[in-house]
C-alpha cells in the first residue's frame, strides 16, 4: 500500500510538471483596395488568439469569442487549419507544451471596420519577397546569395546538396519555376538560415525587414505563412475566394482579387473564359461605373452550383515570364 501511494505520488507530480496550455489562433484574411490583408491585435504584430477554455462549447466557439472580444469582429467562413505542438515553440518552462489550434478565417471588405485595437495590415507586409505582381521583388534577389551561402556552410557535400536543393525550389532559383504555394517552406527555410528576426540569429545574420519581413510575436509569422500557402493553394479548386467578395461585384474585381491571394498576375481573356465556363457567377442586369470608364456588368456568385456539384474552383491561369 505504501509503495502505491508513493507510486501515485510521484504520477500526480509528473502530471503536474507536463502542463499543456490550448491557444485557438485565427489568421482572419480579407482583401481591400487590391491588398490581402490579415487581421492583427495590439501593438506587437500578434494574430487574434485566447485559451481554449472549459467553457467554451467547441474549438471554433471558443475561437470565434475570442476574435470578436479582441477586434469586435464576427467571423463568418472558417476553417481549420493546422495545430502546432513543437515541443520547443513557445513556452520558456521545458515542463510546458504550448499547442495552439490554428483557423482560416474569410471574410469580405464591408465587414473590415474594427475598433482601434486591433488593425488591418497588409500580408506582403510580412512576406515582401511573396508579392510578383510588379515583377521580381528586389527582395528575392537580395536573399538568394545569402540562401546560396548558407548552403555552402553545411557540413558535407550531401547537406550541401540538400540544402541547396530546397532552397532554389523555393525560392526558385537553378532553373526552377516561381511557385506561389510555398509561403511556409520559404519561410521555414528563412527562420532555419536564421535570416529572419524570429530566429535570433543577431545583426549579423538577421535581414532588415523591408528583405525578410515583418516579425510577429512568438510563432504568429509561421502560422500566417501557413494560412497564406493553404489559402493560396485552395483557390485553385474550391471557389472560396467569392467569400472575400461583396455580394456583387465585376469580373475584374473579382480576378484582382484573385491576384492580390496569389501575389501573381492572371491572363485576363483565360480567366474570364475559365470563369464562364464553370458557371460560377451569374449577371445581376445592373453595373458599375466605378471603373474609371465604361460601366461594367455586374455579376453575384451562384451558391446553388456548391449543392449541385463538386467545383473545381478558379484554377489561376497565371501569367508566367
Amino acid at each position: 500500500m505504501h509503495d502505491q501511494a508513493t507510486q501515485t505520488k510521484k504520477s500526480s507530480a509528473s502530471r503536474k510538471g507536463r502542463d499543456i496550455n490550448v491557444d485557438l489562433i485565427a489568421v482572419v484574411a480579407a482583401v481591400t483596395d487590391r491588398e490581402p490583408c490579415v487581421l492583427t491585435v495590439g501593438q506587437r504584430d500578434a494574430l487574434p488568439s485566447g485559451p481554449f477554455e472549459l467553457s467554451h462549447r467547441s474549438l471554433q466557439s471558443g475561437l470565434r469569442g475570442w476574435v470578436e472580444q479582441q477586434t469586435g469582429h464576427p467571423l463568418g467562413y472558417i476553417e481549420q487549419l493546422y495545430t502546432f505542438a513543437d515541443r520547443d515553440r513557445i513556452s520558456a518552462a521545458r515542463e510546458q507544451r504550448n499547442i495552439s489550434i490554428s483557423y482560416l478565417a474569410l471574410t469580405r471588405q464591408e465587414a473590415m471596420a474594427v475598433p482601434g485595437k486591433s488593425h488591418w495590415k497588409s500580408w506582403y507586409e510580412y512576406f515582401p519577397l511573396e508579392d510578383h505582381r510588379s515583377g521580381t521583388p528586389e527582395a528575392l534577389n537580395v536573399l538568394r546569395p545569402r540562401l546560396i551561402a548558407w548552403a555552402k556552410g553545411a557540413s558535407n557535400a550531401a547537406a550541401r546538396r540538400e540544402r541547396r536543393q530546397r532552397a532554389a525550389i523555393a525560392f526558385a532559383f537553378d532553373g526552377r519555376a516561381w511557385n506561389e504555394d510555398l509561403t511556409l517552406q520559404r519561410y521555414e527555410l528563412l527562420y532555419e538560415a536564421a535570416l529572419v528576426e524570429e530566429a535570433g540569429g543577431g545583426p549579423e545574420t538577421t535581414l532588415p525587414a523591408v528583405v525578410s519581413g515583418k516579425a510577429m510575436v512568438a510563432d504568429h509569422r509561421r502560422i500566417l505563412a501557413t494560412g497564406i500557402a493553404r489559402l493560396r493553394s485552395k483557390i485553385k479548386y474550391r471557389p472560396v475566394v467569392f467569400e472575400l467578395m461583396r455580394p456583387t461585384f465585376t469580373l475584374l474585381q473579382l480576378q484582382r482579387t484573385v491576384e492580390a491571394l496569389a501575389g501573381r498576375l492572371i491572363n485576363k481573356p483565360n480567366f474570364r473564359r475559365l470563369v464562364e465556363q464553370q458557371e460560377l457567377v451569374e449577371e445581376t442586369g445592373e453595373t458599375s461605373l466605378d471603373t474609371g470608364g465604361r460601366p461594367a456588368k455586374l455579376y453575384r456568385f451562384r451558391r446553388d452550383v456548391l449543392d449541385d456539384r463538386a467545383v473545381a474552383g478558379t484554377k489561376l491561369p497565371l501569367t508566367r515570364a
